[in-house]
């Protein structure tokens, strides 16, 4: 089984100004068409089974909807192949009760981009939600590091990841982009005995036209360090190639038992599949 930890769609009236809008920020060219009909495609050519989707609030109003949504979501993955998580926003000033609802309705974890929400993850506002999340048992995927289409400075760094844990006692982060993007050195040194999952999502050399991505030497001595029960498999669908991501780590030198705890048992853990 291979299930994607890491995609995300955009709503079918704005799909095409979206993906626009982020090719023209971040100078590169979405891989499928930001759709859930683009995904499902290409997860087909990939021979993904499930995609994971991320939608990301970027408003308080937002949030709502977007849990509504996901539960929608959910409730067709055995047709679809699709899963989601919900999301919120450091600014909901209920988030005990959204994360409640988000527990009423099967969603397993949100997901949080303080670049886009324009907060640090250290923040207070970020740690009240850290730590209700981790009573309820929910997940917080974060995006971690350099965001390639947002400017300086960066929201996520492992410090913050730090003193987030330290202060929450929460197990149940998963950091974006190998534990933070382009700052992978660091979250070795610093991140590799924290209680946190990371996954590969945009960070593989498979991505021919983002330099300064992991090489295979590179990635699989971060799996070594981690262990890949702590890696989930994720592309950030659209921006790559779910085909090109999945033959990318088949032919590294990982064992058998690695490839297939990145590609499906550690999400598949998080997800309770």
């Amino acid at each position: 089984m291979i299930i994607d930890a890491h995609t995300h769609v955009y709503p079918e009236k704005i799909a095409d100004r979206a993906v626009a809008k982020l090719e023209a920020a971040s100078g590169v060219r979405a891989k499928v068409n930001g759709r859930k009909d683009g995904l499902i495609q290409s997860m087909k050519e990939a021979g993904v089974d499930y995609s994971l989707l991320l939608p990301v609030a970027t408003s308080p109003r937002q949030v709502d909807t977007i849990n509504e949504e996901a539960a929608e979501t959910n409730a067709s993955a055995a047709e679809t192949g699709l899963l989601s998580f919900g999301g919120i926003h450091p600014d909901t000033p209920d988030y005990k009760d959204v994360l409640r609802r988000v527990r009423a309705l099967g969603l397993k974890g949100v997901k949080l981009h303080p670049d886009y929400q324009q907060v640090f993850f250290n923040d207070i506002r970020c740690k009240r939600i850290v730590s209700e999340a981790a009573e309820q048992g929910l997940y917080i995927m974060v995006h971690a590091g350099v965001d390639i289409g947002l400017p300086e400075p960066v929201h996520c760094r492992p410090d913050h990841v730090i003193e987030v844990v330290k202060e929450t006692g929460s197990d149940r982060l998963i950091l974006a982009h190998m534990g933070g993007w382009r700052l992978w050195d660091e979250v070795k040194e610093k991140l590799a005995d924290q209680p946190v999952y990371i996954d590969t999502a945009f960070s593989l050399t498979c991505m021919p036209d983002v330099e300064g991505m992991l090489t295979e030497e590179e990635f699989v001595d971060m799996v070594k360090v981690f262990g890949a029960g702590r890696i989930a498999f994720g592309t950030d669908s659209p921006w790559c190639s779910q085909k090109e991501c999945v033959e990318w780590i088949q032919g590294t030198a990982l064992s058998k038992q690695e490839k297939e705890q990145i590609f499906s048992g550690t999400i598949r853990k998080i997800l309770g599949i």
